[in-house]
């Protein structure tokens, strides 16, 4: 059983709060759908931090159901999500993001009233509002944003400090129930991460300039030098390296973002094309004190970035 001496209770404020959800402040159950890097993140931050007396894991896969049951960071694996939600005070839904709704209408109905809800997804807009209208009569679907992502996926790579000091946007729609809004902006807190509250459609935009943006140019950056004679990435220093670094992403899961978030990141993407072409200007043009002015307003807000 997980620790929980000593915690601050996670109170919801919720009148109809399921009933077993909450003993001595923890959620009795917390119920993850579909756990990778950051699902997997999420139970064992919540069990080392004591956050919940019982973790309820569901994978599709069967063959990751298998190899989670033996995990010391998980209670029980149930083979379908309707099983897996039953009894749960919190669910987390830790698909990709392309999949994020269909799960919460899956398992909307089975819900008992009080229960909370979250996910995962690094697009906020349609999952925040459909995933509200999945959810039945008191129960309570608060969008959640973790950006703690890593060019590494699976439940395999999930660490219980993950969350710690990472910023995490919660994105909660205008009529969010402020108890559950309160409950799970302090479950992220409680996993170590620095908690904004945002609404849905300013995190989209946000998130592809911040996010998107740079998984596209360095994306783009790779792709155009390995047309490029193979043998030069052998000499390639820290720069390219940590300018590439997230090339290394999952390819399907970035399909599935850029497809989420479409019209948002086009816009940021004409905007950095602008920029891009005022710097070849410049350079062409031989205006070394315009490309000096670019360079260190460039460091200047690297510089500025937190430790």
């Amino acid at each position: 059983m997980a620790r929980t001496a000593g915690r601050r209770a996670i109170r919801t404020g919720l009148d109809n709060p399921p009933a077993g959800a909450f003993v001595e402040g923890v959620f009795e159950q917390l119920t993850i759908l579909a756990p990778g890097l950051l699902g997997g993140s999420v139970a064992k931050a919540a069990r080392q931090r004591g956050l919940t007396h019982r973790i309820v894991l569901w994978s599709r896969r069967p063959e990751n159901r298998v190899r989670l049951r033996s995990q010391p960071w998980c209670d029980e694996v149930r083979d379908t999500p309707e099983e897996a939600v039953r009894g749960a005070g919190l669910v987390v839904l830790a698909a990709p993001v392309d999949k994020i709704i269909t799960l919460a209408q899956t398992v909307g109905p089975r819900l008992a009233a009080g229960t909370l809800v979250t996910d995962v997804g690094s697009v906020k807009g349609e999952i925040a509002r459909l995933g509200h209208a999945a959810m039945p009569p008191g129960v309570h679907f608060v969008g959640a944003h973790p950006m703690a992502g890593s060019e590494k996926t699976g439940w395999e790579h999930a660490t219980e400090t993950l969350f710690e000091q990472r910023p995490c946007f919660v994105t909660p729609l205008g009529g969010t129930d402020a108890g559950a809004l309160a409950a799970v902006v302090r479950f992220w807190h409680e996993l170590g991460a620095e908690v904004t509250t945002l609404d849905p459609d300013a995190h989209d935009e946000i998130v592809a300039h911040i996010s998107h943006l740079p998984q596209v140019v360095a994306t783009n950056l790779c792709q155009f030098l390995a047309r490029k004679n193979p043998a030069w990435r052998n000499f390639a220093g820290g720069g390219l390296r940590d300018t590439t670094r997230i090339g290394a992403g999952d390819p399907t899961m970035w399909v599935e973002i850029l497809q989420q978030n479409r019209e948002e990141v086009l816009r940021a993407l004409r905007q950095f094309q602008d920029e891009l072409q005022t710097f070849q200007s410049a350079l062409a043009n031989r205006d070394f004190v315009e490309i000096r002015a670019r360079l260190e307003r460039g460091k200047a807000y690297r510089d500025g970035f937190r430790p």
